[in-house]
């Protein structure tokens, strides 16, 4: 929120002395992700144009002190946005930023232009990390419809990338802007005029592209593509001191119909790639139970060697996110309770206790556009 406050100006003449009082109201912008904040076409007025003129007619004066103080304050003031980026492997990842926050309806805009090679977030990259989009590219316009999908219109410098970065650049912006969970798909337009397919290689985008398009597709060989469901995995990686979250889409064999079940088990298996991404849990865990799911909650229950601490009932902080990154990708999954066998409660390594189902936001940035 920015506030202008004036100071009380004082004009002293003789024989009279005159006091006046000028008041401003408070301009107050939240800056949460809502449904608003899509782009308004040009020439447009809104309520926003209309505040902004009447607060420039109620400006006073405000002394050097003041004004640089609220320079500052705005400058210092951030929204966390999750941005896919590529790393030294080339795999499409997420990286949880911290990016001014917009006065404006931009939040989308504000990713995608964060996706820009050459782009304002070149100086604030992570160590091995790229941006995706090519360079020179534009935002034209966004227009978020009533069905979730964002139709992305781009400028031509969109086009000027390799064929093998294709699936980079589709994927990134997909996930970046499905973060939003009233985004469900985009539909790409070049200069005013809709793709049908990506414009280098030909990636089909008829239907639009989602997350159920995948993520760092994954084919392994011996799987029986019949009995089985392409589902995204994430598994954690190390990069010097950072440890990141990899998400990879492969076909798991199903178990007994049971998706979650059979998810949650390939994490206990862990990867069957050397891509550098680890398995964090200890080979004798196993899934006591079915996963049932009720109300967006997903129930899940280990035997005690999914604790890293059984005397404490504390269950490493690895484990519980790669469970709940991957868990909630799944459709209808909002949170995961994650149980233990003869364990009355389950603790965090700090050793607070998870007396909630815990949800995607515990640990990525979550909202609406």
């Amino acid at each position: 929120m920015s506030m202008r406050l004036g100071r009380l100006t004082i004009r002293i003449g003789l024989p009279i002395l005159f006091v006046l009082f000028l008041t401003t109201g408070c301009g107050l912008f939240q800056g949460e992700q809502t449904l608003e904040e899509i782009d308004v076409p040009v020439g447009q007025t809104t309520d926003t144009d209309q505040t902004d003129d009447t607060v420039e007619e109620e400006t006073i004066e405000t002394t050097d002190e003041e004004t640089d103080a609220d320079v500052t304050t705005t400058e210092a003031e951030t929204v966390p946005r999750e941005l896919y980026l590529i790393n030294e492997e080339g795999m499409v990842v997420p990286q949880t930023m911290e990016l001014p926050k917009t006065e404006t309806n931009e939040v989308a805009t504000q990713v995608l232009e964060y996706l820009i090679k050459d782009g304002p977030v070149t100086n604030s990259l992570p160590s091995g990390f790229e941006a995706v989009l090519p360079a020179g590219t534009q935002i034209l316009g966004l227009n978020l419809e009533e069905d979730g999908t964002l139709v992305v219109d781009l400028s031509k410098e969109f086009t000027e990338y390799l064929p093998e970065e294709e699936q980079q650049i589709i994927q990134a912006m997909t996930y970046t802007l499905t973060q939003f969970d009233n985004v469900n798909k985009i539909n790409l337009w070049i200069n005013g005029i809709e793709q049908k397919e990506m414009p280098v290689n030909g990636t089909p985008l008829t239907d639009g592209y989602s997350r159920a398009n995948g993520i760092n597709v994954y084919h392994a060989d011996g799987v029986d593509l019949l009995d089985s469901k392409a589902v995204t995995l994430y598994y954690p990686t190390q990069q010097g001191e950072q440890l990141y979250y990899v998400p990879v889409t492969q076909h798991v064999e199903m178990i007994e119909d049971n998706v979650y079940q059979s998810v949650v088990q390939a994490l206990l298996d862990g990867p069957s790639y050397d891509l550098g991404l680890l398995n964090v849990f200890n080979p004798r865990a196993t899934i006591m139970e079915e996963p049932t799911i009720e109300d967006g909650v997903l129930q899940v229950t280990f035997s005690k060697e999914i604790l890293s601490d059984e005397a404490s009932g504390a269950i490493s902080d690895e484990v519980m996110e790669t469970l709940v990154l991957t868990l909630t990708d799944q459709v209808n999954v909002e949170a995961v309770s994650v149980n233990v066998d003869d364990v009355e409660q389950v603790f965090n390594e700090h050793g607070v206790p998870y007396s909630e189902p815990v949800s995607r936001e515990t640990f990525v940035p979550v909202g609406s556009l």
